[in-house]
């Protein structure tokens, strides 16, 4: 894949440039984005990626501030997969327990959708 505009970029990852900008400008990123001779940013493959897991990361509510510090640690490299691995799982634990309280939701409208269509249901 060849390199994307911020256009083509927000296109791909269902994001604003706005958001894109913001990634960059608040540490989310691995690095600065490659910039074309004109100046504009050019997003790699491996931009894109990074940007999908900041994205799943920010969409099952990890705080900001936890996503820069998860991102900071995969920029130092080698020697912190330890908490690395500790972030994740602590957020793990939220997810499920997030999951958990969602399903627990969904099982009482699935009770309710069923007692109407008991009642609204024609009888044979």
């Amino acid at each position: 894949m060849t390199s994307l505009s911020i256009a083509e970029a927000a296109e791909k990852t269902g994001l604003t440039a706005h958001t894109l900008r913001y990634y960059e400008r608040d540490g989310l990123l691995l690095h600065s984005v490659d910039r074309a001779p004109s100046g504009h940013r050019r997003y790699t493959a491996e931009d894109l990626r990074w940007i999908q897991m900041v994205t799943r990361l920010r969409a099952t509510g990890m705080p900001i501030r936890d996503v820069r510090r998860y991102a900071a640690l995969v920029r130092d490299g080698d020697g912190n997969e330890a908490e690395r691995l500790g972030l994740l799982l602590a957020h793990r634990e939220v997810v499920e327990r997030q999951l958990a309280e969602v399903t627990g939701h969904l099982r009482a409208i699935d009770h309710k959708i069923a007692l109407y269509e008991n009642k609204v249901a024609p009888t044979a």
